[in-house]
């Protein structure tokens, strides 16, 4: 899982996911990553616990607008 938030990470920094942007779906990562969901699952969780990361209910998972990997 290391590997992931690093990249993860790597992609917010780069302006992949810049702040406000929408995260794929846990599914869309899940592939892209080929891991399962609910290892996308606890790397969210974990980000979101960081603040770079925010959920917002019935939209999905957003970089943080002030996040500063």
């Amino acid at each position: 899982m290391d590997e992931l938030l690093e990249d993860l990470l790597k992609k917010i920094k780069n302006g992949t996911y810049p702040p406000g942007s929408q995260l794929p779906s846990g599914r869309d990562l899940a592939d892209v990553y080929d891991v399962s969901q609910s290892t996308i699952s606890r790397a969210v969780a974990t980000l979101r616990e960081q603040g770079v990361l925010v959920g917002r209910p019935g939209r999905g998972v957003f970089v943080a607008e002030s996040s500063r990997p």
